[in-house]
């Protein structure tokens, strides 16, 4: 009896030090897992996914021949697994950019784009057989996508090539650019990092023209005969053709027909992070990770 008396006091003396009460860890575990998950860091990670294949048509005549390296970002945690399900606000937001920079490269998967090129290869093979004439693999539709992948904490910068057969009498190149803002979730143009607009849309006019120039007397010509006549003028929408960052500083170029003939090929013009500097904005120095002194 004077046991039990004894363990009935200690209880009491135990209710007394906790303010008069006695926490029920049963019912207090549903409130406990309620708590939302702990934040953790998210990081945004592109990888290059390839889709290639070779399509015929129902007599096994090959059609077309494709192969496409598409960016897809992705958000990862910190123990490296793919954010698939938001479980966190943080977790919500990356999946929003995600959808956001993916969605731009949606065309290159969809079946509508590749069904549209295939019914033109069958009609171009069934036009040469009526008219007498041969469909061969080389007659094949071709259309290639390749990128280059520039990623830093605050930015993801593609260049891109598009090579394409469809016809004709030669092949087809175009220089495509897109350049995406981590910290907005948005792509934007070379404005959006400009203290000024104007200010630095003539000082990369100025460099490229400067460059064209310089091309075309290396080959001793005029530069009127090696590009456009009106090529200054091309120079200066520059902001309106392929765009990329890289390491070394911001990349411009024309494609073929563009700037100068097909036989002249693609026109790239390089400004170094160094020329860019004068004209870069506060944000446009924070997103190419740069400092105003380099």
């Amino acid at each position: 009896m004077g046991a039990v008396i004894a363990f009935l006091l200690v209880l009491g003396t135990l209710a007394a030090c906790a303010g008069g009460t006695i926490t029920d860890v049963k019912n207090a575990l549903p409130a406990m897992a309620a708590m939302p998950p702990e934040e953790t860091a998210i990081t945004c990670k592109v990888e290059l996914t390839e889709y290639a294949d070779t399509i015929c048509d129902e007599d096994g005549g090959q059609l077309v021949v494709y192969s496409y390296q598409v960016p897809e970002l992705q958000a990862l945690r910190e123990d490296g697994s793919q954010v698939q399900e938001a479980a966190s606000p943080a977790e919500e937001a990356a999946l929003a950019t995600v959808e956001a920079f993916n969605s731009r490269f949606s065309d290159w998967t969809e079946a509508e784009r590749l069904a549209e090129i295939v019914g033109y290869a069958r009609e171009d093979r069934a036009w040469r057989t009526e008219s007498g004439g041969e469909w061969t693999e080389a007659c094949s539709y071709t259309e290639s996508l390749t990128c280059q992948v520039y990623e830093t904490e605050h930015l993801v910068s593609i260049a891109a090539v598009c090579d394409s057969y469809t016809g004709g009498a030669h092949p087809n190149q175009v220089l495509l650019g897109w350049n995406f803002d981590l910290t907005t979730g948005e792509f934007f143009s070379p404005e959006a990092l400009a203290a000024d607009g104007q200010e630095i849309g003539d000082l990369v006019t100025e460099e490229i023209i400067r460059q064209a120039e310089a091309r075309a007397a290396e080959s001793g010509i005029a530069p009127e005969d090696f590009f456009w006549e009106n090529y200054r003028e091309i120079a200066a929408d520059w902001g309106s053709y392929a765009l990329s960052f890289g390491e070394s500083g911001m990349t411009v170029g024309y494609s073929p027909y563009e700037m100068a003939c097909y036989a002249a090929g693609p026109q790239v013009f390089t400004l170094t992070y160094e020329q860019l500097l004068p004209g870069l904005s506060d944000h446009g120095l924070e997103i190419l990770e740069l400092t105003a002194d380099e």
